[in-house]
């Protein structure tokens, strides 16, 4: 193999999928078969990092697509843990060996596979599609769906309740604000306000109102200006899909390792989704203050986000049939639609490596 073929792995490699598109990961190139690839997370300035394990997850989605990729070139990769290094900083050490095998089928869709924020077809999975995302996510995992228009009420319900809490958090504030690339159809290191999900008019009345926290405050205070946003981002797109999939890991994980897991399944349960014409939208944030609420942690200097976060986790519970010492690893929705016409790319390989 040659260090062409490394960086053809690595163009493909980083499509892999991360929280509004921080892109958690750097390589460097050590030798012809070895890579080394420098984690990091932002729970220090993002307030749904919950310590680091949405960024670790999304260094898993990164090494299974590595690995995927390096099919396409009829090489296997592994992967370990280098010892030594903070959580906060992990570095995998990537090995690389000619295999002879086959291209993967799931190869093809890393660059194809997006978010799609808008409306989907409300028409239910067919139990091969079920069958194949189960299979997907592997026997650590099970998927619980939420199909009928009853459960995919009560999800908009839920969810209607985690933006209220995600839109008024100060805390919030500063990560909603720096993510959204404002004027375009596509970002390489953030969300463009086309493929946000709102019509144009709210999405100028957001870009106004996000220059400022006051501004923020006075809308919603005032002006109801939760409302539209709510609907249009989480009540309206909760009922316009298939449905809506829950994993669950039949152990709770614990440790680096175990999240790095989660985001292996996570993204073979995505690509094959794609895979299957679908399209597919996290709704992480309700598992997110999920954790916060059952690990008794505070994330906001107002105490009215504390209770609505410990309300909102027994609403959750409560929809899924669960109980608070249940584990909750990722919650989507999907649904047929058309491709986005808007969306995230990604920084370039020089941008990604290390300096």
């Amino acid at each position: 193999m040659t260090r062409d073929i490394l960086l053809q792995i690595l163009d493909l490699a980083r499509w892999a999928p991360s929280g509004d598109n921080t892109q958690p990961w750097r390589f460097e190139l050590v030798a012809d078969d070895h890579l080394a690839i420098h984690g990091h997370d932002t729970r220090d300035h993002v307030l749904y990092d919950f310590d680091g394990h949405a960024s670790q997850m999304a260094h898993g989605a990164f090494l299974e697509t590595l690995r995927l990729a390096a099919t396409r070139y009829g090489l296997a990769a592994k992967w370990q843990i280098r010892a030594g290094q903070p959580d906060t900083a992990p570095i995998y050490d990537v090995k690389l060996r000619r295999a002879d095998i086959p291209e993967d089928p799931l190869v093809p869709f890393i660059t194809t596979r997006t978010v799609q924020r808008r409306a989907m077809s409300a028409t239910r999975l067919l139990p091969t599609q079920k069958d194949a995302l189960i299979a997907a996510v592997g026997s650590d995992y099970t998927l619980q769906f939420f199909e009928s228009f009853t459960d995919r009420l009560a999800v908009a319900r839920l969810l209607w309740n985690n933006a209220y809490i995600r839109l008024t958090c100060p805390e919030a504030y500063p990560v909603h604000r720096d993510i959204i690339e404002w004027n375009a159809r596509f970002s390489a290191d953030r969300i463009p306000d086309q493929a946000v999900g709102t019509d144009p008019l709210t999405t100028k009345l957001m870009h106004w109102v996000m220059q400022s926290w006051g501004r923020v405050v006075f809308f919603n205070r005032f002006l109801g200006g939760t409302i539209v946003p709510r609907l249009q981002l989480d009540f309206a797109p909760a009922l316009a899909c298939a449905g809506h999939v829950l994993m669950k890991p039949a152990v709770p994980p614990s440790g680096l390792a175990a999240r790095i897991e989660v985001g292996v399944a996570l993204q073979r349960l995505w690509l094959t989704t794609a895979a299957l014409g679908l399209q597919l939208q996290p709704e992480m944030t309700p598992v997110i203050f999920r954790w916060y609420a059952r690990s008794s942690r505070t994330f906001s200097t107002d105490p009215a986000i504390a209770a609505g976060t410990r309300k909102l986790a027994t609403q959750f519970e409560a929809v899924a049939g669960a109980g608070p010492s249940d584990a909750f690893s990722f919650f989507c929705r999907i649904g047929e639609s058309p491709l986005p016409s808007a969306r995230s790319t990604r920084k370039s390989l020089p941008d990604l490596a290390v300096d």
